[in-house]
């Protein structure tokens, strides 16, 4: 690493030496500007719109446009001359807890090195720190603007991580924030359910850049002449959910891995607390077992009360094939899985039933006995 930045941190009355270096780096796959039809790299020349001529980089100043048009132009000897203490400094201002940072004003990090002098009072403010629990808020001028920073430990080394400024955060204006949208309690469980059956510990390792490795595979192929394959997209779930409820109930299921999709989760509260939904369609599936079980008993009594058992198996056959039938192919689908366990219910029945014989025998003895 190439250190960006020679200094001192000032703490107190304590200077400490040190060097900053970048702590993160980007890993995007870098593109040129080329021709299309040939190829060609494009390149950028600056030019003059006054005397269009091409100035060189070694001539170019930076410039500030006053409102009628005049330029004020600054060199780097002018920027240098600044006078803040800042410039060479990593002034130490404050320490204040961690949970006192909004994340929202992290800008970029770096690594703070000491230099040989100053490395026992580094690993003085690096252990105290780590100690106390807190982090120091500092100022420091770095690529041409002075920004707010805060410095902590991090596996032994101290990392400064600059801060955006208060007014560089915009508002978030937006139109819903002044609607009066209502949240349901059970949606609320339901949610804070997902949340907590989600909840883990964060393994930045676990994820990788699945985009980037998508276009290395994209150059990769062009480069051997191949041809790439769009990956098939996922399947969507059988079943548009119509409510956020059922979103809720199905993205909870499918994250506890157990329950099928849709089914109405364990609410903390009791079933009294239960979903309306989940009561509908616990109730609505009740209805639907009961009609089910009404049917099958029906079902089940009309058979046990047939004449014969060849007539039973006539009726069977033309129930499962919805017309008469050669014997040969009743015969096989007799066989098939899906009519024995009908034809099994209906001999039992059957046996229960007397027959239909011992039915006319019963009949006739009272006659006689008349």
């Amino acid at each position: 690493m190439h250190s960006m930045w020679k200094g001192a941190v000032s703490f107190g009355l304590v200077m400490i030496p040190v060097r900053l270096y970048a702590a993160t780096e980007t890993r995007d796959i870098a593109f040129r500007q080329v021709h299309r039809q040939d190829g060609g790299r494009i390149r950028f020349r600056r030019f003059c719109t006054i005397d269009d001529q091409e100035v060189p980089y070694e001539d170019i100043a930076k410039g500030y446009e006053l409102p009628g048009g005049e330029m004020v132009i600054l060199t780097d000897e002018d920027l240098a001359e600044l006078p803040l203490p800042t410039t060479k400094n990593i002034e130490v201002v404050q320490f204040c807890p961690i949970e006192q940072l909004d994340p929202i004003l992290l800008n970029r990090s770096y690594y703070v090195e000491p230099e040989a002098a100053g490395a026992r009072a580094y690993c003085l403010l690096r252990d105290a720190l780590e100690q106390s629990g807190k982090i120091a808020i500092a100022q420091v001028a770095l690529r041409q603007r002075e920004s707010l920073a805060v410095m902590r430990a991090r596996d032994g080394v101290l990392v400064l991580e600059t801060l955006l400024w208060p007014d560089e955060i915009r508002d978030p204006a937006f139109a819903f924030l002044a609607d009066d949208i209502e949240v349901r309690p059970q949606e609320l469980r339901m949610a804070s359910s997902l949340i907590e059956s989600m909840t883990m510990d964060f393994n930045p390792d676990e994820f990788h850049d699945s985009y980037r490795e998508a276009l290395q595979e994209l150059v990769a192929a062009k480069t051997e002449g191949r041809e790439v394959v769009q990956p098939a997209l996922g399947e969507a779930p059988a079943g548009e959910t119509t409510s956020l409820a059922d979103a809720l109930r199905a993205s909870l299921a499918a994250a506890r891995g157990g329950g099928q999709l849709g089914a109405v989760p364990d609410v903390a509260g009791g079933a009294d607390e239960a979903p309306e939904l989940g009561r509908a369609a616990a109730a609505k599936g009740t209805v639907k077992s009961g009609a089910r079980a009404k049917a099958g008993s029906g079902a089940r009594a009309k058979a046990g009360s047939g004449g014969s058992a060849p007539a039973t198996a006539a009726a069977d056959g033309k129930a499962g094939r919805g017309r008469t039938s050669p014997p040969g192919k009743t015969r096989a689908s007799g066989e098939s899985g899906a009519k024995r366990p009908a034809t099994a219910k209906a001999g039992s029945s059957r046996a229960k039933a007397p027959s239909g014989d011992d039915a006319k025998t019963a009949q006739r003895r009272p006659r006689r006995a008349s």
